[in-house]
């Protein structure tokens, strides 16, 4: 049986160039960086990827990549999601015949369609993959009940990604419903309520690259039994949570850019939010307070 996934999994971002194109140079830096912050796992491409802008060839091409980078220091989760089935087991495929350790993947997320549809939608994933299935459960359609259902019924279903609010008690919902059947609940949203949520059995979290470091250090008090150093570090980093929930990912990227991973904080995204010379102010400040725990 393999080891059950378990601690801080960063969401890598996209690195661009000055140009506007894929950074694989950057991106490679991003690896190296997750792994040397002593990140448990890396997950790529989800929507903290941007992987809706990017084509299917780019895609795969950055997918090969970030499993070649890693080389097997640790398990790469790889994004599988699409607008159909047919769509999505084209990319559980590729992950699979790349060396992916896992997949993950939203429902059809263009138009999700009934629970029966989206059943199948994972069937297909799951048999595509032959490998554990992640479920990232981040839009409206799929409450803890159907959840189980798809623990219970797919095969290699073993894992969630709980970002629907109230996440916390969702995952207490879950864990209190399938218990060992479910082989971990994950925390998303920048890992705003870890806390609460390692209280409640989370196996672990899918932040933001950034700041790996950081989490890798809230979780590992959390682990060793102590809360209170936990706790006083969060509320270091719960600014720059914040900050991210604001304005969304080009925050990240600009802590990518200084911290010296990535080149720019380009974002694929079309009508991303600019930062404003107060929003730099307010980032090196919330900065200022964090570096002292920056390991890498």
């Amino acid at each position: 049986m393999a080891k059950r996934m378990r601690g801080i999994f960063p969401v890598l971002q996209t690195p661009l160039n000055e140009e506007g194109e894929l950074d694989i140079p950057s991106l490679r830096r991003e690896v190296a960086f997750c792994i040397q912050a002593g990140a448990h796992g890396l997950v790529y491409p989800v929507l903290g990827s941007e992987f809706q802008f990017l084509s299917d060839r780019q895609r795969q091409r950055m997918v090969e990549v970030v499993v070649g980078e890693a080389a097997g220091q640790i398990p790469v989760v790889v994004g599988v999601a699409g607008p159909t089935a047919a769509v999505a087991v084209e990319h559980a495929e590729h992950a699979a015949r790349v060396g992916a350790d896992a997949v993950i993947a939203l429902p059809p997320y263009i138009s999700p369609g009934s629970q029966e549809e989206i059943l199948s939608y994972y069937r297909a994933i799951a048999q595509a993959a032959q490998r554990p299935v992640f479920i990232q459960h981040s839009q409206p359609g799929m409450d803890p009940a159907f959840m189980v259902r798809l623990l219970r019924e797919v095969e290699h279903v073993q894992y969630i990604k709980e970002e629907m609010v109230p996440s916390a008690h969702n995952i207490s919902a879950v864990i209190k419903a399938v218990g060992d059947e479910c082989q971990g609940v994950f925390g998303g949203a920048f890992g705003r309520w870890m806390i609460s949520e390692m209280r409640r059995g989370a196996a672990g979290f899918m932040p933001a690259a950034e700041v790996t470091d950081v989490y890798v250090q809230i979780w590992d008090a959390f682990q060793a039994g102590d809360e209170r150093t936990a706790r006083n570090i969060f509320n270091q980093l719960l600014p720059l949570i914040n900050l991210a929930m604001l304005l969304g990912l080009p925050v990240c990227k600009e802590v990518l850019v200084r911290r010296g991973i990535f080149r720019t904080a380009r974002m694929l995204t079309p009508g991303s939010t600019s930062l404003d010379e107060e929003d730099y102010r307010e980032l090196e400040v919330i900065l200022g307070d964090l570096r002292p725990y920056f390991r890498v």
